[in-house]
């Protein structure tokens, strides 16, 4: 059979899957609509409302003012002020809704294959990495149909509403091909132009995640695709999640065929899920039918069928299958430039700052490892093995992690710094060889006991400067001085300034708030990210409690000899140089990386244990790493006032991920030097 006829014929068969799927979870759609009565505006689980409204906080999907003002006017139960800040990301959308989605958009292409002299459009994909494109198995069923088929970039109209330029690339699935049928998933490897260049570099690609909390129910979908072979379209109204099963995701949306291996996106242009099959209405028997109720026969035609809804798979799931595969070096390399969240690699990577080889043995990866399995408060230690046991990789993770997983988290830096290895030409890291020291339930039960109340987005009534000062005379004095500091350094006009007076209530709070106001209009950092940091950091730096409890949960979980590579993030700079000076004689720190650091401002070196900006005496090298748009880094370079030797790397992290320490370590540049330190 042809690869156009088994496209076809694959995708009716998974139709009918579709079709039993959506009669089997009858009973959810049942539960779903009873809430909906009920006056729930999203009719999903609590747990899975919480962690929406807060990834939404978190990446800044909506502005930190909207959600104050929709939730501080009435007493709100949680799952309330949740659905009402859900509400504010669905029917507010900043500007850059559309330059993103214009962004996104241009990863996607039309899948083709070359047969009998002809050239026929077969579905739709779209670039996960540089180098990769996922698609439907019963697109790319294997490695001979890809060898026939191609991809079209940019296959669309310009603004003007006329066909503009494709550009056609090949599939090389000799180099890297994988497909699973039951999740009808393929990932296969796009060969560069004439230009050498790996097609990413072009035209973008989507880092995915494995993370819960980036869609709910009654929320919309967006997707893009070749419906028919057409030139590239947008589906964007009346779009809605219907269902979550296990491994698929139902929506309302109109699609056609060829939007098989379409991207679904939520509104912020994260992948959800892999379109691929409509969901047609069949009778008893499991028939599929017409529009006009008679039972379809093959010659009428795909549009004669009755489309109830729409079914793709979960990318989480995806990630999840990715991570069991059996790959050499060279396609776990290739592997590991999926995304930087959460993502599929999780190998028994070759010797870091090696060149990757495909003659490498192959190894089993994706099982959890016995050391993964504990999460304790103190977090998770590498593997004895690690590095040949005489090196260590220590990441140290900044403020707001209490509650979350430091075993994901680990694998969520070590994602990061594989992209930066892959990029620079070396293996990446098993994640399982790094040590994750985790103090974050530490210093939030330390934060909560000095302040009585914690500190709940559904509680949030004021600003941020005002919500997030230090209770505590001593923090609040420092938290102050570090705005206060951060502000000067970065332009402000001196108080006397008539442009200054925002504010009627509290001079004060309004003279913080001005500070924040004005920090986050110059830099890509939201006002309630930039209190937070500087809350934290303040409050670590002046109680002494709140520092003892951090530095002995840090020491818990540190090698004990040997060579140490440190890399800290944010308030996990600050601690790392208190825990070098309270380090035993061994181990030695050959290399200690900050990033996203507020090191170089006064207020915040004056008050270190070692009370001074010099670099410790058994620190041998320090890379400093820094992002103009990051206002946690406003007193970097640190060069000019730090004693000793130091490196200062300045770099370009991705809008509104300008304090990620994802995208800190993806850059090569920055991975190189990590890698360098570790290797052989």
């Amino acid at each position: 059979m042809d690869v156009y006829d088994r496209t076809r014929e694959g995708g009716r068969r998974h139709a009918v899957a579709a079709a039993r799927r959506y009669r089997d979870s009858r009973a959810e759609r049942e539960e779903i609509e009873r809430r909906r009565r009920d006056g729930a505006a999203f009719p999903d689980a609590g747990e899975m409302l919480e962690a929406r409204a807060a990834r939404l906080i978190d990446r800044n999907a909506v502005p930190a003012a909207a959600v104050v003002e929709g939730i501080r006017g009435e007493p709100l139960e949680k799952s309330v002020a949740w659905e009402r800040i859900i509400g504010i990301s669905k029917d507010l959308q900043a500007w850059s809704f559309l330059p993103r989605g214009a962004r996104a958009a241009r990863t996607v292409a039309r899948v083709a294959v070359r047969e009998n002299g002809r050239e026929l459009p077969i579905g739709t994909g779209f670039l996960v990495s540089p180098r990769l494109l996922l698609t439907n198995h019963h697109v790319l069923p294997d490695e001979e149909a890809a060898r026939q088929c191609f991809v079209e970039f940019d296959a669309q109209v310009t603004i003007d509403n006329v066909p503009g330029t494709a550009t056609r690339l090949d599939l090389a699935p000799d180099v890297f091909f994988t497909a699973h049928e039951p999740l009808d998933y393929a990932l296969a490897l796009v060969a560069s132009g004439g230009d050498g260049r790996p097609p990413g570099e072009t035209f973008g690609w989507n880092r995915l995640s494995g993370e819960p909390g980036k869609l709910v129910i009654d929320e919309p979908v967006d997707i893009v695709g070749h419906p028919m072979g057409r030139l590239k379209e947008i589906a964007l109204r009346d779009n809605a999640l219907q269902t979550r099963l296990e491994d698929f995701l139902h929506y309302r949306t109109d699609t056609e065929p060829g939007s098989s291996g379409s991207p679904v996106f939520n509104d912020q242009w994260e992948v959800v899920a892999l379109h691929h099959s409509g969901v047609p209405r069949t009778d008893a028997q499991g028939r599929i039918l017409r529009r006009d109720g008679r039972v379809w026969q093959r010659g009428d035609g795909d549009d004669a069928i009755d489309w109830i809804s729409n079914e793709g798979v979960r990318i989480d799931s995806i990630l999840d299958h990715l991570a069991t595969l059996r790959l050499d070096d060279a396609r776990r390399a290739l592997l590991a430039e999926v995304g930087v969240e959460p993502g599929p690699v999780e190998t028994a990577a070759p010797s870091v700052g090696t060149r990757p080889s495909a003659a490498a043995p192959v190894a089993p990866i994706g099982a959890r490892r016995p050391e993964e399995a504990a999460t304790a408060d103190a977090g998770v230690a590498a593997r004895p093995t690690a590095f040949g046991g005489s090196r260590h990789l220590v990441f140290l993770h900044g403020r707001s992690q209490q509650g979350r997983d430091p075993v994901r988290l680990r694998r969520s830096w070590t994602a990061g710094l594989n992209h930066g290895l892959t990029e620079a030409g070396l293996a990446p890291v098993d994640p399982a060889d790094v040590w994750f020291p985790f103090y974050g339930d530490v210093l939030a039960r330390a934060l909560e006991a000095r302040e009585g109340t914690p500190r709940a987005i559904d509680r949030m009534v004021g600003e941020p400067a005002e919500m997030l000062a230090p209770t505590a005379s001593s923090p609040r004095t420092a938290y102050e001085e570090i705005l206060d500091e951060a502000a000067r350094r970065s332009g402000l006009p001196p108080d006397g300034s008539r442009t200054a007076e925002r504010f009627s209530w509290s001079d004060a709070v309004g003279r913080l708030q001005r500070r924040l106001g004005w920090l986050a209009a110059r830099t890509d950092v939201d006002e309630w990210t930039i209190a937070g940091v500087f809350r934290d950091v303040a409050a670590y730096l002046e109680d002494q409690r709140v520092r003892d409890e951090v530095i002995d949960s840090v020491l818990g979980c540190m090698p004990g000899s040997g060579e140490v590579v440190l890399v800290g993030h944010s308030l996990g700079t600050v601690v790392a140089m208190d825990v070098i000076s309270r380090l035993a004689p061994e181990p030695d720190v050959t290399l200690l990386v900050t990033a996203g650091s507020p090191l170089g401002m006064d207020s915040v070196h004056g008050r270190l244990l070692s009370k001074g900006p010099e670099r410790p005496a058994r620190v041998v090298r320090w890379l400093n790493v820094w992002c103009p748009t990051d206002a946690i880094t406003i007193g970097c370079p640190l060069g000019d006032g730090w004693k000793d030797e130091l490196t200062d790397r300045a770099v370009t992290n991705a809008r509104g991920r300008a304090h990620s320490i994802q995208e800190y370590l993806s850059h090569p540049d920055v991975a190189e030097v990590i890698g360098a330190r570790l290797a052989p």
